[in-house]
């Protein structure tokens, strides 16, 4: 539903948006992560026809947005950054207008805002200025401006911005539910969001995309992914250290007592081991009469996979 081909953007000598490319298909939902400054929202404003690039290629539902723009933005929803909103009309003005906008009429009118309104949790706002309201709900009326004319392509820069946690709860199932028929790309700084939400996810930085994958595939290459981890009590921490470095399995082994217990680290010498080495720990243990009080292995953290990608070679190497 949407393909982005070599998309570049420069303003002067700035090139905010660098030969960046990707494809969200129908029934996918793909998070767009980045630090501040990234290219996100620049590349937003592009897919979405907002802004035109400086060359590269953005096609929505089969239609080049530069030949067809027309056709193509019929197809989109897009709720831009900072959630932007005629404070001077009511929220049931401002649904109305948009949904003319989107060429609508008479009932069909009246039945959209019902729809959006009960989406959104907006049925007690409906006829409250736009002005008098929280950013909570500034930002739920222009994300219910978005899905008026239910599009097959939502562009969503930053949902859930503002949002208390319950509102965002409520936002995330609605975009996951939403995402079964549609196309939805949306940027976030909030990782957990891409865990609970997506089912792909691009890192950009610097203007360029350095990351594509599922969460899954992101999280396996953070440095800990793969970590067996284990608690156990009964043994000393040489002999504990001793029957865990011996076994077949395990790489750098790290051993430290807590107490009554001692906690184990031992880092697979391939990851793809790391299933293996959990249960060469398991028995291990069994067979010395230690007591197993925890064994499971990383999966990685997003968190990680992010900051190593992102964070500047000099910032890291001071950490």
């Amino acid at each position: 539903m949407i393909i982005v081909e070599n998309l570049v953007k420069e303003f002067g000598p700035k090139r905010a948006v660098n030969s960046v490319s990707f494809t969200v298909n129908r029934g996918e939902i793909l998070g767009f992560l980045g630090p501040n400054g990234a290219g996100k929202s620049t590349t937003m404003r592009m897919i979405t026809g907002y802004i035109p690039p400086t060359s590269g290629r953005v096609s929505v539902g089969g239609n080049d947005l530069s030949e067809n723009p027309i056709p193509a933005k019929k197809l989109i929803g897009y709720l831009p950054e900072s959630a932007p909103c005629y404070s001077d009309m009511t929220v049931h003005g401002f649904l109305s207008f948009a949904a003319e906008m989107r060429g609508m009429r008479g009932r069909t009118i009246q039945d959209a805002i019902q729809r959006v309104a009960s989406l959104c949790f907006l049925e007690g706002v409906l006829h409250q200025s736009v002005d008098t309201l929280s950013k909570g709900y500034r930002h739920r009326t222009c994300f219910a401006q978005s899905i008026i004319h239910d599009p097959e392509v939502l562009v969503l820069d930053e949902p859930t911005d503002g949002l208390d946690p319950n509102q965002k709860h409520e936002v995330r199932q609605l975009i996951k539910r939403m995402g079964e028929k549609k196309a939805i790309i949306f940027s976030t700084h909030i990782l957990e969001e891409v865990e609970a939400v997506c089912s792909r996810a691009i890192i950009i930085d610097r203007g360029t995309v350095v990351a594509n994958g599922t969460p899954a595939e992101l999280k396996a290459r953070s440095e800990n992914a793969g970590l067996v981890r284990v608690r156990i009590s009964g043994g000393t921490v040489d002999a504990v250290k001793g029957k865990l470095t011996g076994l077949m399995t395990a790489g750098r082994v790290q051993v430290q007592s807590e107490g009554a217990s001692i906690t184990a680290r031992i880092q697979p010498r391939e990851r793809a081991l790391a299933g293996e080495l959990a249960r060469a720990v398991g028995d291990a243990a069994s067979q010395s009469g230690w007591k197993l009080e925890e064994l499971h292995t990383e999966e990685g953290r997003l968190d990680e996979v992010f900051r190593s990608i992102t964070l500047p070679d000099t910032v890291k190497r001071t950490e």
